[in-house]
């Protein structure tokens, strides 16, 4: 795998170092240029304000949107809205709520003409895939793997704020993005599988961040060997890169998807133009891709399953060294001892979601394990199809039957082991999945609980392999497997007898059915013209998940309760969190007491603005050097919020969409640029920005904040907040997307 470090034009289907027309001309002449600027309102190339053609949500996350449409003015979906069930459908925590939720969705499915898909039918991903797509559109979805570019649709995962805009139609604001072209050559051996050449790119690129908010182009002679199963369990996991968004070439493989699917009219063939440039470019040789795992407890942390039992105590102290990095001395962590006789045993192994979950995914693991068995020891094997048309078709061509005789589970569409609501494994334990995440603690462990299971990453190939090999870590190539290549028929009436689809149709007069847990989002107050923000947790981390900001997991279910949800806010990373922010926020007498002591210190070094701490906003903040990688919840930023948070100060943004939620729910993205390691505050002091509003207002590049320390010293320092367009300032300004609309 080459990364260029300069930028690279596409000639006559091979990519050069120059071209007959201009770096500027050559740009224009991308797939992305094509379809960002069709759907661009505008008029401004480099300024985008999007109009997307359709938009889905699952259970976790539409609640809160559609409450924040309706407190904003909603009163009809004016595109189509697709709201899947896939999250709380097995987790049984909470009594009611998950079924609550569920009717909250169908009822205003019905009331505003949405399309309502009810629980098991299919996961998210996999309907948008077989009934959305199409070549040259653009679809956002309130989940970090809305990806279709295999389909040739663009698709972004953001916060609930940006899919409540759509529905106000209001637009996607955001700069012309960075093009990558993702140039590939060869095809897979047998045994190598889509998840094998996504973990191969995420290590090459997400710590350097080369595709970080850019848009990953995928062309080269490399695609047309790919099946576009293939290509599609490539493609949802660019999410994990940190790009914004993906787009592939398209051809007859793409046109079969579509006429399969009985929507052959959404086929259209795309193709960047000769001569188009990008502003970096990825050659892969897919000859060259190996069985991957990717150690917990990131997928960057990628290796070939060869390297991994080659070198296995040397891997996995490496492991070790990682896992401080976000456990610190708090746990020891170790996965030495699931060595046993030179081997590295695995307790559990799962397929499924949005990732593995797909037709040939599961397919090919049947024929690895057909005539073979998983044993009866610890190892078990869960295997999910992404939706019941899938599941249908597995069950009609044979390959449940020997998932089933090998020892295997088969379950319904759930994304519930990829975010800890389904399949915790044992306190200890160590499972392999073809899933999109393995972040400490998604799985579902709780670490405040003492407990602490993990995950590594791979393909549905070789999770097979190690099944038949009695849990035992393998790679599928060390099989001499005879894939069937079974064919897919799609069965559309499974979805025409069980979805709720509005056909665009509201009917205003049905009454949305809430449940007892459905909760309307707290006011929030107005940007003052000063702000004081107490420093309520310091976090070190190279990076911080949206998963340590706000667990999943069984935490999932109270997402239709801000004040409730909020209550597990850093709980995981920082358990006193919560409490500090709420003193803050309620404003108890000790930190009274503190900011009359604060306000003295800084009246004492700077006379001449005296009474402005006294006078000022309260809130909270907390410091993390790159907040924001993984999911794209809005509740990693709305229940900060909610316990009083005014901003975050980071060193970097790890995401757009979690800087974007911050925004939307009226926090400011403060950037310190110096290096964390001698910050000029602590946990627990306070902060002063004298002359926030003005700053934000008037579009001031950056202010001067002052530290006011328990030691009773003042020090100044810098913060910025990066480009804003004009919307945001007024969001920020107004307090929360919700009152920017209402003014």
């Amino acid at each position: 795998m080459k990364l260029w470090d300069k930028g690279a034009y596409l000639v006559n289907g091979k990519l050069a170092e120059s071209a007959s027309n201009s770096q500027a001309d050559g740009s224009k002449k991308t797939m992305a240029y094509s379809i960002l600027q069709k759907h661009n309102t505008s008029g401004d190339d480099s300024k985008l304000k999007i109009k997307f053609d359709k938009i889905t949500s699952h259970d976790i996350t539409y609640v809160g949107i559609i409450q924040t449409a309706r407190a904003s003015g909603l009163e009809k979906f004016p595109l189509p809205y697709v709201l899947t069930n896939c999250h709380n459908s097995l987790c049984a925590v909470g009594g009611t709520i998950n079924e609550d939720d569920h009717m909250f969705g169908l009822t205003c499915a019905q009331k505003y003409g949405g399309i309502y898909v009810p629980p098991h039918q299919a996961v998210i991903h996999q309907f948008a895939r077989e009934m959305l797509a199409e070549c040259g559109a653009m679809i956002l979805g309130s989940d970090s793997h809305t990806r279709y570019g295999a389909l040739g649709t663009m698709a972004i995962g953001e916060g609930g704020g940006e899919l409540a805009k759509q529905l106000l139609n209001k637009t996607y604001d955001v700069s012309y993005p960075g093009v990558v072209a993702i140039y590939l050559t060869g095809k897979p051996v047998p045994g190598v599988g889509p998840q094998d050449v996504a973990l191969a790119i995420i290590k090459a690129v997400f710590d350097n961040g080369y595709v970080k908010n850019k848009v990953m182009e995928f062309v080269g002679p490399g695609v047309a060997n790919l099946s576009a199963d293939f290509r599609i369990g490539v493609d949802v996991m660019t999410t994990e890169t940190t790009c914004l968004s993906s787009i592939w070439t398209t051809d007859s493989k793409v046109e079969e998807w579509y006429t399969i699917h009985g929507r052959p009219s959404a086929y259209k063939e795309l193709n960047p133009q000769d001569g188009a440039y990008y502003d970096g470019a990825i050659e892969i040789n897919l000859d060259e891709i190996r069985p991957m795992i990717a150690l917990p407890f990131h997928p960057s942390c990628a290796y070939t399953i060869d390297e991994v039992n080659k070198n296995l105590m040397d891997v996995l102290a490496e492991t070790e060294k990682r896992a401080k990095v976000s456990f610190g001395d708090k746990v020891n962590f170790t996965l030495k001892n699931k060595v046993i006789d030179g081997k590295l045993y695995v307790d559990q192994g799962v397929i499924a979601g949005c990732a593995g979950g797909g037709f040939e995914n599961i397919c090919a693991a049947a024929d690895i394990l057909k005539g073979k068995d998983t044993g009866n020891g610890k190892f078990l094997l869960n295997v999910y199809p992404a939706s019941m048309p899938v599941y249908q078709e597995l069950l009609k061509n044979g390959a449940f039957s020997s998932l089933v005789s090998a020892g295997a589970i088969i379950k319904t569409a759930f994304c519930g082991p990829c975010f800890g609501a389904g399949d915790t494994p044992a306190n200890g334990a160590f499972s392999i999945r073809h899933s999109t995440r393995n972040f400490p603690n998604r799985e579902g462990s709780k670490i405040q609980n003492g407990q602490l299971s993990s995950v590594a990453l791979m393909d549905a190939r070789s999770i097979a392999a190690t099944a038949a090999n009695k849990g035992f870590l393998t790679a599928a190539t060390e099989y001499d497997t005879e894939f069937s290549s079974k064919k897919y028929f799609f069965e559309k009436s499974i979805y025409e007898k069980r979805v709720y689809d509005s056909k665009g149709v509201a009917h205003p007069e049905v009454e949305i059915q809430f449940g007892p847990n459905i909760k309307d989002w707290p006011e929030q107050k107005a940007l003052g013209d000063d702000l004081l923000v107490k420093v309520v947790s310091e976090i070190h981390d190279p990076v911080t998940t949206t998963d340590e900001l706000i667990p999943s997991g069984e935490t999932s279910s109270f997402r239709s309760n801000p004040l409730g949800l909020a209550e597990f806010t850093l709980s995981r990373k920082d358990p006193a969190y919560v409490g500090r922010a709420k003193a803050v926020r309620d404003l108890s007498d000790e930190v009274r007491e503190e900011i009359s002591n604060v306000s003295m210190i800084f009246d004492k070094a700077y006379p001449d603005m005296k009474g402005r701490v006294a006078s000022a906003m309260v809130g909270s903040t907390i410091f993390a050097v790159k907040p924001g990688d993984g999911s794209a919840r809005e509740q990693a930023a709305s229940c900060q919020r909610v316990l009083g948070a005014c901003a975050n100060i980071a060193n970097e943004y790890a995401t757009k969409r979690y800087r974007s939620n911050l925004i939307n729910w009226g926090m400011l993205p403060f950037l310190y640029k110096e290096v964390d390691k001698n910050l000029p505050f602590a946990n627990d002091d306070y902060v002063f920005i004298p002359g926030v509003k003005k700053m934000i207002a008037e579009k001031l590049p950056s202010i001067t904040a002052y530290a006011i320390k328990k030691d009773g010293t003042v020090n100044s320092f810098e913060l910025s907040v990066g480009d804003l367009t004009d919307d945001e300032r007024k969001i920020i300004l107004a307090g929360c997307l919700i009152n920017f609309y209402r003014e």
